[in-house]
């Protein structure tokens, strides 16, 4: 006879629960928010696959996954779930648990873009697309690569050489708070 599994509060599910008030005991495995994901054919692991594992308590496993950093926070899986757990908000913290502890990026292009991507937004107060290429293609050392589609966005008038600084001192507000309530835990 099989001995049963014990749920464990492992590192990875005791630090998702103290970043996002998800209970991944709910999932019930229906497969709604992997059959609506557009990038689950890229994944190493389904989103259920995922919650299952942090249920587990397969940290390693979790953390060195593909999967949190090819999720595009779409939020297609959340509203699909018939539990109201906010997967993408999972992955969010998984990543975030990643960078704490230091981790390297099953996807190291997706951590790039993700550190861009806010960095981008803390400085400028929303997306400023051609500094975001700029930092990018810096941080991968990809400089050619999508140039001719970079060229056709520019040309069509879909890429801004100038940033606009609307709302950005609101954003650094917003940042500010964060970083004193995650000082304050």
């Amino acid at each position: 006879m099989a001995s049963p599994i014990h749920m464990s509060e492992t590192l990875v599910s005791s630090r998702l629960h103290g970043l996002i008030p998800e209970n991944v005991q709910l999932c019930f495995q229906c497969q709604k928010c992997a059959s609506g994901c557009p990038v689950a054919y890229a994944m190493d692991y389904t989103p259920p696959q995922l919650l299952r594992m942090i249920l587990l308590g397969m940290d390693e496993e979790v953390l060195g996954a593909k999967t949190p950093w090819l999720c595009a926070s779409c939020e297609t899986c959340t509203t699909r779930c018939p539990q109201g757990i906010d997967i993408a908000r999972i992955m969010d913290g998984v990543r975030q648990v990643a960078i704490a502890e230091g981790r390297r990026s099953a996807v190291p292009r997706a951590l790039a873009f993700y550190k861009t991507g806010v960095m981008n937004i803390r400085t400028f107060g929303r997306m400023y697309e051609l500094g975001l290429i700029g930092m990018l293609k810096l941080k991968t050392r990809e400089f050619t690569k999508d140039m001719s589609l970079g060229m056709k966005m520019f040309f069509k008038g879909k890429i801004r050489i100038l940033p606009s600084f609307k709302g950005s001192s609101e954003v650094r507000k917003i940042f500010s708070r964060v970083k004193e309530k995650e000082r304050g835990k």
